[in-house]
C-alpha cells in the first residue's frame, strides 16, 4: 500500500450533522407575526368594518405557533370607523342660484325661509328625509368630498319642502345651501356639477333666541282653527299638537296634521281664547305648553310667539 494513500476510514466518514435545525429567534418570530396582523387591521379598515379587541386577540392567536413559546402581552388597539355617524345620499339644488329653493314649499313656511334664521339654508327632502309631512323641520348636516370643489364643510339645512321623484335618500338643496358646501369662492363651480355624492347626519335643530312660534292660518274662523308651528328645536319634528281652551283645565283635544307643518282642529263650535298648544316631538317625545299663546280676539294671518322652546 501506498503510504501517501488516505485511509478509507478517514475518507468516508461522515461530517458532522446537526438532526436539529436551528430555531427561527424569536425576535424574528414576535416580527413577523406583528407584521401580519398590522396587514389584518389595515384590511379591516380598507373594508371599513369595525373589528373588536376581542376579533383582533382571536386572530392575533391564529398565527401563533406554540412551538414559539411565545407569550405576548395584552395589546391595545383603538379602531375608530371613519365618518361613522355620516350616511350616503344624493344633493342637487333648485331654485335661484343663490336663493332659497322655492317659498317655503310643500312645508308651508312660506317666505321665512328666506329670513333669519332659516336663512335660505334649506331643503327639499326625498321621502327618508320628508317623510309625508313628518319630517317638516329637521335638520340635517350635508358635506361633500366627491368634487373638488367641495370644502369637506358640512352646511346644517332644514327641510322645508318635498322632492318628488326624487329617490329616497335625496337632499334638493336650495341653491343657497349647495353652494355653502363648497371652498370659498367656488360655489358656482360646485353647483355647475350636478348631482352630488354626499353625506349627511340628522342633528339636533338650534334658533338662538327663537321660541316656538305658530302663525294662525288664513283659513282659520271661531270654529276651525289651523296654524302653523316654527322654530322648534332639538327633533324639529312634531309628532302631535294639542289645543286647550280657556277655562278648561283638563281637555287636551288633539289637532291633526293638515299638511306640512300646519295643525287644525274642526271644533264644530266657537272657540273659547285664549288657546293654550301642547307640543310633543316625533322623536324624542318630549313635551312643551305654551300657554294662552294664541289670545283673545286672534286673528287669521297673524303671528303669535310662545315663551317656550324643547
Amino acid at each position: 500500500m501506498d503510504a501517501r494513500a488516505t485511509p478509507i476510514s478517514t475518507i468516508n466518514s461522515p461530517l458532522p450533522i446537526n438532526s436539529n435545525p436551528p430555531r427561527q429567534s424569536s425576535q424574528r418570530v414576535v416580527f413577523e407575526l406583528i407584521s401580519r396582523l398590522i396587514k389584518v387591521v389595515i384590511m379591516a379598515i380598507a373594508l371599513k368594518f369595525s373589528v373588536s379587541l376581542v376579533a383582533l386577540a382571536l386572530m392575533f392567536s391564529l398565527f401563533m405557533n406554540s412551538c414559539y413559546c411565545f407569550n405576548p402581552k395584552l395589546l391595545n388597539f383603538s379602531m375608530a370607523q371613519l365618518d361613522s355617524e355620516w350616511s350616503p345620499a344624493k344633493a342637487t339644488w333648485y331654485g335661484p342660484a343663490d336663493g332659497a329653493g322655492s317659498d317655503g314649499g310643500a312645508c308651508g313656511y312660506g317666505d321665512a325661509v328666506e329670513q333669519a334664521p332659516f336663512s335660505s339654508l334649506v331643503s327639499a327632502g326625498g321621502s327618508a328625509f320628508y317623510k309625508s309631512n313628518e319630517g317638516c323641520g329637521a335638520c340635517y348636516q350635508v358635506k361633500c368630498t366627491s368634487n373638488e370643489a367641495c370644502s369637506g364643510n358640512p352646511a346644517t339645512v332644514v327641510i322645508t319642502d318635498q322632492c318628488p321623484g326624487c329617490d329616497s335618500a335625496h337632499f334638493d338643496l336650495s341653491g343657497h345651501a349647495f353652494g355653502a358646501m363648497a371652498k370659498p369662492g367656488q360655489a358656482d363651480q360646485l353647483r355647475n356639477a350636478g348631482v352630488l355624492q354626499v353625506q349627511y347626519q340628522k342633528v339636533a335643530c338650534n334658533y338662538p333666541g327663537k321660541t316656538v312660534t305658530f302663525k294662525v292660518d288664513a283659513g282659520s274662523n271661531p270654529n276651525y282653527f289651523a296654524t302653523l308651528v316654527e322654530y322648534d328645536d332639538k327633533d324639529g319634528e312634531l309628532g302631535s299638537v294639542e289645543i286647550k281652551q280657556a277655562l278648561d283645565s283638563a281637555s287636551w283635544v288633539p289637532m291633526q296634521r293638515s299638511w306640512g307643518a300646519v295643525w287644525k282642529l274642526d271644533a264644530g263650535s266657537a272657540l273659547r281664547a285664549p288657546l293654550s298648544l301642547k307640543l310633543t316631538s316625533l322623536d324624542t317625545k318630549e313635551t312643551i305648553v305654551a300657554s294662552n299663546v294664541i289670545p283673545a280676539g286672534w286673528q287669521p294671518g297673524q303671528t303669535y310667539r310662545s315663551l317656550v322652546n324643547f
